[in-house]
């Protein structure tokens, strides 16, 4: 598999990787005994990047992780994992901490639940509002230089912020979403990251199923899946974007592949900086994504994809208005 680094001082990894998140929650039941063989098909394919959170199942997800590692060799792979958000016992978000303090701490349980004695990519979720970020990064950079962090990346932060982050330790990666219908980082994001030698991991390249072809007016509702509380799942919103991938498909059957793969490719195809995060379950679906690394897309086929997705198609914001108000990657640059 192609090779993409990470920035001008993070890791080489895998041009795709490996999102963890929905083997434990949020996407309704997934199977365990699928979700570990679906890392290890990951893995065989030549995918060196896993991302993960210690707040994904309050650790189901870490120790997951671990379980699917347990007989690999360490410098295989690259673990990327996000901290800070605090959860109840119901499972609800009550906040976030990334104090110096609580930054050990939870630094502390995810090397315990990988079984691993570093991280190689250690990133707050959100940023803090009641600490700054100098003194996040303070006390990750601290972790770096006592070698239990090997490089530290954001998530969902906006353009000063990255700034400020970078001006105290440099930064890999921002973990963001992008994909065709969120556009988002186009704004100003991208280019400061450009500027910086910082790299993108784009998560939801896939807006979490609902252009991948899969997705239909009667999906999920087998469990509980949060995509079905989200704003783009439900009511007219859901009808006008799902309206989009019927485009899509027709774009795909044109270049002979499926519209998730197209997708995929290109966000890809955007930046050799840019490393997608694909949220595969099971072997089936790793299997599809996969194959956009095999997507070739013609000048013709971008300009075909550029105007049936132009900036701010969507219907409906990518969260709930309560967490899009957490969202500093939302934020207007002001410098």
């Amino acid at each position: 598999m192609e090779q993409r680094k990470l920035g001008s001082t993070g890791p080489t990894v895998s041009a795709l990787g490996l999102g963890c998140m929905g083997m434990s929650e949020v996407y309704g039941p997934a199977d365990r005994g699928e979700a570990v063989a679906t890392v290890h098909a990951a893995l065989d394919a030549g995918i060196t990047l896993l991302d993960t959170g210690d707040f994904y199942a309050m650790g189901h997800n870490e120790i997951l992780v671990r379980e699917a590692l347990k007989d690999v060799a360490r410098d295989k792979v690259r673990i990327s994992v996000k901290y800070g958000a605090l959860r109840g016992p119901a499972g609800d978000f009550i906040g976030m901490d990334t104090r110096p303090a609580a930054t050990k701490n939870f630094l502390a349980y995810s090397l315990q639940r990988l079984g691993t004695d570093h991280i190689d990519i250690y990133r707050p979720a959100r940023l803090d509002p009641s600490v700054p970020i100098e003194e996040t990064i303070g006390g990750i950079a601290d972790l770096v230089k006592a070698g239990y962090v090997k490089h530290i990346g954001l998530s969902e932060v906006g353009s000063d912020t990255i700034r400020r982050a970078h001006a105290v330790h440099p930064i890999a990666d921002l973990q963001i979403e992008y994909s065709l219908i969120e556009r988002g980082i186009e704004r100003d994001i991208l280019s400061t990251c450009r500027e910086l030698g910082i790299g993108i991991t784009a998560y939801g390249v896939l807006a979490r199923g609902l252009i991948s072809g899969h997705w239909s007016k009667d999906s999920g509702k087998a469990g509980r899946d949060y995509r079905l509380m989200t704003p783009r799942f439900q009511g007219a919103n859901l009808d006008a974007n799902l309206a989009l991938v019927d485009q899509l498909r027709i774009i795909a059957a044109e270049i002979g592949a499926t519209p998730a793969q197209v997708a995929i490719a290109w966000v890809s195809t955007q930046d050799k900086a840019i490393v997608p995060l694909v949220g595969a379950r099971t072997r089936t679906r790793l299997t599809e994504a996969l194959g956009a690394t095999k997507v070739t897309l013609a000048p013709e086929h971008l300009a075909a994809l550029a105007k049936a997705f132009p900036p701010n198609v969507a219907s409906g914001t990518r969260y709930a208005a309560e967490q899009m108000a957490h969202l500093d990657s939302e934020k207007p640059a002001t410098t």
